[in-house]
């Protein structure tokens, strides 16, 4: 009730403010014009007056000028008053030229600009005087009986020059902005709000050396992961705290919930650039060509899918195990691609027969193999399954492709198949067998890619980190010296496409990932990148290694050699061949006979028989009570 009369007095107010505006602009445009206000006129300004206030009233109640808060405006606002006091002199204006033409009202025709700029200046800065009160009050705020803090702000943009203006208005958050820093050579040496841009980026460390600076505050809303992490490891370097920007509020009062985090790129936490793709080879290989997706429904099938459909093939088949998955990817494709040709498909590659009537209904050209159970604690206590997948399911596609005459088949293999010590990395190994095996054999262009772990993707570390930071902790991680290659979804797609179109027939392909990183890293960058402390805000906890888990892996085994290739992140493991053993067929139905007995130790016998650096058999009995 007291909110709504004090709206009624502030639109009789302003009502009131512009009856008094109204009628000092005309008398004050018969003035300017006459010198003085002639007798012979002063009956036309006593006309013009309740003329004026009929009219602008009404336009400027239409354009909304008595439901504003003048204490907030802005730009906006201004050209609002312009567009409305213009409109109402408009209109005006045609009345009284109306008048003046049929000889009911004589007047001088000056009249009308002059009042029309008495009028724009008075309905103006009637309403910006609200502002400019509403100002002056928050600037006389003493600000609380505490420690002023000296800010550096990293960003010189709309975001940081939003963050300054905050502060100046709250006086009593105790936060004195001391400058920018921005890389932006124009803005150098100027001010915005009164605060100077003191240099660029480069020179935090100095800026921090030489000045008061109590905190650090980055306002780049849309800042990658380097920026973030200069800024951070030089204020940690030099004891000062800083935040990142998760949401301007949020950040001004100091109160950043875990629950508001700023929204971490994935390519962030690299370390590296993305490898890029070259685009001719790839169109080559797939423009006007039936290709099918195996696993269509999982991260990385999901992202081939949507790679592929750039490309225009002649028909995208998906192919998954999981209805709902599936049918999610085809409702994005069919969005975003409504001409592509798209048939969805659900069947279990271990179902030999129904994916030979698959194979020979679509006779796909080139097949791209991401189906797979690819996490490692789970399959440790699921060996039958990852071997009647990863294994069989892998034979009974790549044989489904030689029966139709398949092209080109990439199969999406891992690093954890390079020494294996886990039963995912084995069954992927093996994987890899039935794939080199049947290029060698047939001469087509089946290969297979290998690559580290995938950022982002369903059951990958982020995700996790990423719930276990939103519930406030504690991150847990199985060794501080944990280490994995990490790679993004676009990037493992770009290989893959990549390699169907180099592939020439029995090939490993790996990317150069740079450097492994740390999982302790990983998770430190992630925190950190979402506004928040390790240690502080989000603690860390380690709950030892897993079975089938090595500290570090490898893209290659002992002694193989690797080439470049035309690609320059890509390389080819040579003589993979050699590793191949001949009775490999026997091997597979042997290990398929063993997993529907259930022989779990047999199987990992087997297994580490068939791959010479293997060592399955050494893993303990998984423990899933730790997550990562």
């Amino acid at each position: 009730m007291k909110d709504r009369t004090r709206s009624r007095i502030q639109v009789g107010y302003f009502l009131l403010i512009d009856v008094l505006i109204t009628a000092i602009a005309v008398m004050g445009a018969y003035a300017l014009r006459l010198d003085e206000i002639l007798p012979a006129y002063l009956h036309a300004a006593y006309v013009t007056i309740p003329i004026a206030l009929v009219i602008k009233l009404s336009i400027y109640y239409f354009f909304g000028l008595y439901r504003r808060l003048w204490a907030y405006a802005s730009v906006k606002e201004l050209t609002l008053i312009s567009t409305a006091v213009s409109a109402a002199s408009a209109v005006f204006s045609a009345v009284m030229l109306l008048l003046f033409y049929t000889n009911v009202l004589n007047f001088p025709r000056w009249l009308l600009p002059i009042d029309w700029l008495i009028s724009l200046v008075g309905i103006g800065g009637s309403r910006f005087s609200i502002r400019l009160m509403a100002e002056s009050r928050s600037l006389s705020k003493k600000p609380l009986a505490r420690k002023i803090n000296n800010v550096l702000i990293i960003g010189a943009g709309d975001a940081g020059a939003l963050v300054v203006r905050e502060m100046q208005k709250n006086p009593q958050l105790g936060m004195k902005p001391v400058g920018y820093l921005d890389d932006d050579p124009a803005k150098q040496k100027h001010q915005i709000h009164g605060v100077k841009v003191i240099g660029k980026l480069n020179d935090l460390r100095r800026a921090l050396e030489n000045r008061p600076v109590d905190e650090v505050i980055i306002a780049i809303p849309s800042a990658g992961g380097t920026v973030v992490r200069l800024v951070t490891d030089i204020c940690r370097l030099k004891g000062v705290p800083f935040r990142t920007m998760p949401g301007l509020f949020e950040l001004i009062g100091g109160n950043v919930n875990v629950n508001r985090l700023r929204e971490v790129e994935i390519a962030d936490l690299l370390r590296r650039e993305p490898a890029q793709i070259q685009d001719e080879l790839v169109g080559a290989t797939i423009t006007g060509k039936r290709v099918l997706v195996t696993g269509a429904g999982g991260s990385i099938g999901r992202e081939i899918c949507h790679q592929i459909a750039r490309w225009r093939p002649q028909l995208l088949i998906l192919l998954g195990h999981g209805e709902n998955s599936i049918f999610e990817v085809w409702l994005e494709l069919i969005e975003d691609f409504p001409e592509l040709p798209i048939q969805p498909i659900i069947a279990d590659i271990r179902d030999k027969s129904r994916l030979q009537n698959i194979f020979a209904e679509y006779r796909p050209q080139a097949v791209f193999h991401a189906a797979a159970h690819k996490h490692v604690p789970l399959m440790e206590g699921n060996v039958e399954d990852a071997v009647t997948n990863n294994i069989v399911g892998t034979r009974n596609v790549v044989q489904a492709a030689n029966d139709v005459g398949t092209e080109r088949l990439v199969l999406i293999s891992t690093d954890k198949a390079i020494r294996p010590v886990s039963v995912m990395g084995a069954t992927k190994r093996i994987a890899e067998m039935v794939v080199l095996e049947s290029a060698h054999r047939t001469g087509k262009a089946y290969s297979v890619v290998r690559f580290g772990n995938v950022l982002g993707s369903r059951g990958s570390v982020v995700p996790l980190f990423k719930r276990q930071i939103a519930h406030g902790g504690p991150v847990t991680i199985t060794h501080p010296d944990m280490k994995r290659y990490f790679m993004t979804i676009p990037e493992a797609v770009h290989l893959v496409l990549q390699a169907a179109s180099m592939g020439q027939g029995g090939e490993v392909f790996m990317l150069n990932m740079g450097k492994q990183v740390r999982i302790l890293d990983l998770a430190e960058d992630l925190i950190r990148l979402s506004g928040l402390e390790p240690g502080k805000d989000i603690e860390i906890t380690f709950t030892g290694i897993r079975p089938g888990e090595k500290l570090s892996e490898d893209l290659w085994g002992d002694g193989m050699q690797f080439q470049k290739t035309t690609h320059p992140e890509i390389f080819r493991a040579e003589a993979e061949e050699s590793i191949i053993p001949e009775n490999l067929n026997d091997i597979i139905e042997e290990l398929h006979n063993l997993a529907h007995e259930g022989q779990n130790t047999a199987i990992l016998n087997l297994m580490d028989e068939t791959i010479p650096d293997g060592s399955v058999t050494a893993a303990q009995p998984a423990d899933l009570t730790s997550v990562v």
